[in-house]
């Protein structure tokens, strides 16, 4: 056996190795994998019922806030509309004073003015049948 007979194979025999060393490698990776596929598919298997729960409570909670909102701006029409009667019913217990404080004093000048002038025609009319 000459010097390149015995160095192709040691060669051969070293890449025998390294083949051999680069299937182990593979198995173990291939392995890894299949645990890793096998862990997915239990977190998966886990996690499906949370998410689902998850997006029922969003659906729910964007639900409730709708309604809330519905309500909000229902409650802000009302509110306006309580201010507008408050006004109003400022306004008009305005008038109601100013009538009270006021008619009074009017109605007894329309009453003193009524009974001057019938004293007057009273008196009038005996000047006017003395006469």
């Amino acid at each position: 056996m000459t010097g390149g007979q015995l160095a192709l194979v040691v060669g051969a025999v070293l890449c025998c190795i390294g083949f051999t060393a680069m299937i182990v490698v593979l198995v173990r990776v291939l392995d890894t994998m299949r645990d890793l596929r096998d862990e997915v598919a239990e977190l998966r298997a886990a996690t499906g019922p949370l998410l689902a729960e998850l997006r029922s409570s969003a659906d729910d909670a964007r639900q409730v806030m709708a309604e809330a909102r519905d309500d909000l701006e229902r409650f802000d029409r009302v509110l306006g509309s309580a201010e507008a009667v408050s006004a109003v019913v400022q306004r008009s217990g305005a008038s109601r004073v100013t009538r009270a404080a006021l008619s009074a004093p009017v109605i007894k000048t329309a009453a003193l003015a009524s009974g001057t002038s019938r004293a007057v025609r009273r008196l009038r009319g005996r000047e006017g049948r003395s006469a």
